[in-house]
């Protein structure tokens, strides 16, 4: 008896060692698909996210990163007016869950380097060559979506999903850089010399308006100026005199005295 049961256990010990070898369950983690592959074939369905069976020595899980993964590169290209462009292009994908397995039965974890740079890099060469250099300068929001759509249509033919794409730098050449910069300075020197000129136009139009108003003002007080008038200005000038006149007369050298004519003006 004790022979027989160490036998057993000896034998339940030595099937939980190689149980444990061939590690019969196998857990996906959050994020990830596991592709089934029996005998080298890969096999559907894709496995989700938990704790799954397979046949030990038969079957084998590799797992598949299915969550947003960003891509940055480097991209260089021509504008339609031949100017040289450098740009840095981020790109946030994700593999399609449901199709993890084809991605990987055709370009295995391999799909960055085989499918993602070659696509952005002849995407954004084709998509520059289109603009002309100031025109990817004010355009930017539209060349970057048409990089985007044709991106989306390209990498979902490989199940990879485009979820954004942004032109994180976008520089030209040192030449061109201060050529725009020249151009800019010479904009706002002329806005300056235009605003200057009108300023000018308008305060010489102020000063003939005001000139043709004095004029004008001096031709109205011309023509109510008449004799009658002039010689009651001379009258109430001899009537002031005499209100201020203290009735002595002025001291004054040599032999004549002053004279006030106080006979009343001719008809």
């Amino acid at each position: 008896m004790p022979t027989t049961f160490f036998r057993v256990i000896t034998v339940i010990i030595g099937a939980l060692i190689v149980l444990f070898l061939a590690n019969p369950l196998v857990i996906v983690g959050p994020g990830e698909r596991g592709v089934l592959v029996r005998l080298g074939k890969v096999e559907e369905p894709v496995l989700g996210e938990g704790i799954h069976w397979r046949i030990p020595f038969v079957d084998g899980v590799v797992k598949m990163d299915v969550s947003i993964q960003k891509e940055q590169t480097e991209a260089d290209a021509s504008s339609k007016d031949l100017q040289d462009t450098h740009s840095t292009i981020a790109l946030n994908y994700h593999i399609d869950p449901e199709q993890a397995h084809h991605v990987y039965q055709s370009l295995r974890k391999e799909y960055t380097w085989r499918v993602i740079d070659p696509n952005v890099q002849e995407v954004v060469k084709a998509v520059t060559a289109r603009y002309t250099a100031v025109e990817l300068i004010t355009q930017r929001e539209k060349v970057r979506d048409e990089i985007k759509s044709i991106l989306r249509d390209r990498l979902s033919q490989h199940h990879i999903l485009v979820d954004d794409f942004a032109i994180v730098n976008f520089r030209f050449s040192p030449q061109f850089a201060q050529a725009i910069e020249a151009k800019q300075t010479a904009e706002q020197l002329a806005l300056k010399a235009q605003r200057d000129l009108e300023r000018i136009k308008i305060e010489a139009e102020q000063k003939i308006a005001s000139a043709q108003a004095e004029a004008e003002s001096l031709r109205l007080q011309k023509e109510n100026v008449t004799a009658e008038l002039v010689q009651l200005r001379q009258i109430e000038a001899q009537m002031k005199a005499i209100d201020k006149w203290d009735g002595h007369l002025p001291q004054v050298t040599g032999n004549a005295s002053p004279f006030i004519n106080l006979a009343p003006a001719r008809q």
